[in-house]
């Protein structure tokens, strides 16, 4: 039996910082930086993760913030250019507490994937094959089956997507879900995290059911999300598993840009692996 996904515990500081912390993934991660946040705020994650056990700090902020970070010995993973409407750059900073959470494994798999990626951009895209196919957004009415398949697909996830009080509270709140219909039953999904003050969308939560995997099935999926939220962001990203062929293909297929590599970042799939940022101007500007 497959266990059951879990999470670490989201926190809003008395900053406003909002944080997720645990030792599920055995880090803390600042998920938005407040406006006005402390410049004493590394020191102080240090200090949490120091008392936790924690073994790495994960921080996505803009990089104008960064120099309190940099200054404790945070290092740079990877940064998106012009992210926050277009102005400052996001910077993706990692703190490692112990010498394994820093160690970069399987580097050679890695720029194999990547190199692989890379070189399908030539390959042509193609349309959904049949009539009994459907990409739609997902309601409220799915959530049960979107549980489902979630289950099925992530024996681990970063965060509770098989909740279905999760999937409902996010839904109303700041993230859009995808399904794709054969014959009206779901059998792949996905999602995109909006943040209206940056204009940018994270394109993730892709679970595709085993039986329909190898039919490009999250390639359809992000060109419909792409098409569909382009008149409200300006930036696509996603991180994706380094170890994932398909999915780096993916992106890599749709001219997303890499931009640098999270070591050891995240438990997903029943393990803490690295992870690739990939992102896309969409050209929005209204």
């Amino acid at each position: 039996m497959k266990e059951k996904c879990q999470s670490d515990r989201i926190e809003t500081l008395a900053c406003g910082t909002m944080i997720q912390h645990g030792k599920y993934n055995n880090r803390i991660y600042l998920m938005k930086a407040a406006q006005g946040m402390p410049p004493t705020i590394p020191a102080e994650l240090i200090k949490k993760a120091n008392e936790k056990g924690y073994t790495k700090i994960f921080v996505k902020i803009p990089q104008k913030m960064s120099e309190p970070f940099l200054l404790e010995g945070f290092q740079i993973e990877a940064m998106i250019p012009e992210f926050y409407t277009g102005n400052d750059s996001c910077v993706f900073l990692a703190y490692c507490l112990c010498k394994e959470r820093a160690e970069r494994k399987n580097l050679k798999q890695y720029r194999d994937i990547l190199s692989l990626a890379c070189a399908s951009r030539q390959t042509p895209r193609k349309r959904l094959p049949e009539k009994a196919f459907k990409i739609r957004r997902c309601g409220k009415p799915d959530i049960p089956e979107m549980v489902r398949i979630y289950k099925i697909v992530f024996p681990s996830y970063p965060f509770p997507i098989d909740s279905p009080d999760y999937l409902e509270e996010t839904m109303k709140s700041h993230v859009y879900y995808y399904c794709v219909e054969y014959n009206n039953e779901v059998i792949a999904l996905s999602s995109a995290e909006m943040d209206a003050a940056s204009r940018t969308a994270e394109m993730t939560d892709f679970a595709t059911l085993p039986d329909w995997r190898g039919h490009g099935l999250s390639g359809y999926l992000l060109r419909f999300m792409e098409s569909d939220l382009c008149q409200h962001i300006q930036t696509a990203y996603t991180i994706a598993r380094a170890k994932s062929i398909g999915m780096n293909i993916t992106f890599a297929r749709h001219n997303y840009i890499f931009s640098g590599r999270l070591t050891q970042n995240t438990h997903i799939s029943g393990d803490i692996e690295s992870m690739n940022v990939w992102y896309k101007k969409t050209g929005s500007s209204a």
